[in-house]
């Protein structure tokens, strides 16, 4: 029988995504919240919910870029250990300093290596971080909310901050205190 000749049946597929609406995100399980979701990054899907929600939908172990690297480095290393509106106030600081107009350095990379400004940074390179554990991926999804700009922090347009255990002598406004961290502008 030759192909041409050959006639297949009709199968009906059905219509499974409604199309008139705007997909979602479906909320996280509480047993995935230290899955690695590295399929999110570059996907154009917006996080929602509060900061907690949107970090564990963003988590991963793999920032993106190299400047992402760089601002979850900074929030790695300034603030790992803090809640989660202390580690976006510090990324914010970062985001802010590089938007500066020209006051700092124009890249979070170039943030992080003007000289004395944070002492994690030796030298020209970045200290390295251990990607499998739940604090850098959680530093990671704190540089994407950073970069995207998807949520509000109380530090407002900050550019300095320091510990709470030193007292240096600046005349600058305090916007905020959280966490370990008090800011300025």
């Amino acid at each position: 029988m030759p192909v041409d000749s050959v006639v297949l049946p009709k199968v009906v597929v059905p219509q499974l995504l409604d199309l008139s609406t705007e997909p979602q995100l479906a909320a996280p399980d509480a047993d995935s919240e230290d899955q690695t979701s590295d399929d999110a990054q570059g996907s154009s899907i917006r996080p929602t919910g509060d900061l907690a929600s949107m970090v564990t939908q963003l988590k991963s172990s793999e920032p993106g870029s190299h400047e992402l690297d760089c601002l979850a480095t900074g929030i790695y290393f300034e603030a790992k250990s803090e809640p989660l509106a202390g580690q976006l106030a510090v990324g914010k600081v970062i985001a802010n300093r590089a938007q500066s107009g020209g006051r700092f350095p124009s890249t979070y990379c170039g943030v992080l290596f003007q000289r004395g400004q944070f002492s994690f940074v030796h030298g020209h390179s970045l200290p390295s971080v251990p990607r499998a554990s739940g604090q850098w991926r959680t530093a990671v999804a704190i540089a994407q909310i950073v970069d995207q700009d998807l949520k509000e922090s109380d530090v407002g347009n900050a550019l300095f901050f320091h510990a709470r255990y030193v007292s240096p002598a600046w005349h600058l406004k305090r916007v905020a205190a959280i966490g370990n961290h008090v800011f300025y502008r």
